[in-house]
This record gives C-alpha cells, sequence and structure tokens, in this order.
C-alpha cells in the first residue's frame, strides 16, 4: 500500500530518498544540464512536495511548482531504485495531475533528461503513455540538447 501526502523537503526521514534523488540526477545529466533542486533549494522554492510511503518508508516524491501562465511544472519525481517497476511513478504523476487540477492549473509542464541521456528513457516513456508531448522550453530554461520538454494539457471533469 502507497500512502501520498505532503512533506517538507529537508524533513531528517527524506534523507534517504532525496539523497537518492540527487545523485541520480548528477550521475546521469552532463555537467551544465542538471535542474535538480537539492532539498533545501526545494523549501527555499516554495512547491508543493509530496512524498510517497511504503509501510512508512518514504519511497517516491514530486512536486509542483506553479508558473506565472497558470501552469505548473513537475519537479523532482523519482522513486528509489528497489522499489521501482511497481507503477509507483505513474501513481504519483497521477497525484500531481490531481492536484495541479484542483488546484485550477491548466496544464503540467516538465524539463527531463533528452536521449542524449539514457537514464531517463524510462520516466520520458511514462511521461509520452501520461499523454504528455513535447513542447518548447518554458520559464527560464534555455533549449539544451540533453533537456526534453513536455507538456499535458489538464482537462477539469464535465
Amino acid at each position: 500500500m502507497i500512502d501520498i501526502r505532503l512533506g517538507d523537503p529537508a524533513a531528517p526521514e527524506l534523507k534517504e530518498l532525496l539523497t537518492a534523488h540527487v545523485q541520480y540526477s548528477a550521475e546521469n545529466s552532463p555537467e551544465g544540464s542538471n535542474h535538480t533542486l537539492d532539498p533545501q533549494e526545494m523549501r527555499d522554492s516554495g512547491l508543493q512536495f509530496w512524498v510517497a510511503f511504503h509501510e512508512e518508508r518514504a519511497v517516491g516524491c514530486g512536486a509542483l511548482s506553479a508558473l506565472p501562465d497558470g501552469s505548473a511544472e513537475v519537479k523532482s519525481v523519482h522513486v528509489l531504485q528497489e522499489m521501482r517497476g511497481r507503477g509507483l511513478a505513474r501513481q504519483m504523476m497521477i497525484h500531481l495531475a490531481e492536484e495541479a487540477m484542483a488546484a485550477g492549473h491548466s496544464a503540467l509542464v516538465l524539463e527531463t533528461g533528452s536521449s542524449q541521456c539514457p537514464g531517463y528513457d524510462a520516466a520520458r516513456g511514462l511521461y509520452e503513455s501520461l499523454g504528455f508531448q513535447y513542447c518548447e522550453p518554458f520559464g527560464e530554461y534555455a533549449a539544451d540538447p540533453a533537456s526534453a520538454f513536455m507538456c499535458l494539457p489538464l482537462r477539469r471533469a464535465a
């Protein structure tokens, strides 16, 4: 059973998860193309941060950052290596989409590693399967061959 709830990225019980997240990004992104926030930067940026717990152990995370155009940027989606392959990242992405819709956001946008970064192949596959489309850089991002930018328009239920 997975329980997703709001969390503080700087909380001590999240150290294992967020250390793994920051390390994975550093190992799989070229220098200068890594846009991963560390836990204190996440806290300072004011984003909404959710944690997936399995038997009270933090095993996954994801965050949303509101953008001025009415969309929300997906940040820091990560699942611990030993918990991958169970649909947790999909569950987190669906949770983030539901939260963004409830908050009135028009779309989800994200930046992830491009095909030049094989460590992000599974992430891009997940986002594609959820209906994300490739788009131009948004916000303060610049075009980068190591980055892929994606967007998912959000529709409210009738």
